[in-house]
């Protein structure tokens, strides 16, 4: 081979080798970076619309049920949910035995679109009453959830019980139009 012929293929070789690392690395590699996005975007959106998909047939069940947590939310008005509440806690003591010795409650603003009212609830009672009071608190209608229970021993038999309750009420914040 002549010295041109060979300075030719080299030069020709030495833009090939160039031309074909630039296309890898600036073309392919950033083809491919892009193609598995968009891929991963398609997963993502169509796990997204299979979810809607299973929301709109579940539409008439959850607004139902919200329905109902909106109804047996407690009232916004602080007054009107704490008469709410003592009343619950009236009807609970007198229906099961359990006396009450103090409700201690606050109201703590922790959203714009809802309030709790904690309260502190003493009673005392045997273990079948103090565990009805407690299905009682659990089952009812308002929008109640026992937080922490404690229960400790009057006496040394442990027929007199004393129940030391935190629990939370729910207030949904209506919006303004």
């Amino acid at each position: 081979m002549k010295i041109e012929n060979r300075q030719r293929f080299l030069v020709a070789l030495t833009i090939g080798v160039a031309a074909l690392y630039i296309g890898v690395n600036f073309i392919c590699v950033p083809l491919s970076n892009l193609w598995s996005a968009r891929s991963a975007q398609v997963k993502e959106l169509r796990a997204k619309v299979s979810e809607g998909k299973l929301l709109i047939k579940r539409e008439a069940g959850l607004r139902s049920r919200w329905s109902e947590m909106s109804t047996n939310a407690l009232p916004n008005n602080p007054s009107l949910a704490d008469q709410q509440v003592l009343k619950l806690f009236d009807n609970w003591s007198r229906e099961t035995g359990a006396e009450i010795s103090s409700i201690m409650p606050q109201w703590k603003n922790d959203s714009t679109n809802y309030m709790t009212l904690n309260y502190r609830v003493e009673a005392s009672g045997n273990l079948g009453t103090l565990s009805q009071f407690l299905y009682d608190i659990e089952k009812g209608p308002a929008a109640l959830k026992l937080d922490s229970v404690e229960l400790s021993a009057h006496d040394n038999t442990g027929r007199q019980l004393s129940l030391g309750l935190q629990i939370s009420g729910l207030s949904i914040l209506q919006p303004t139009k």
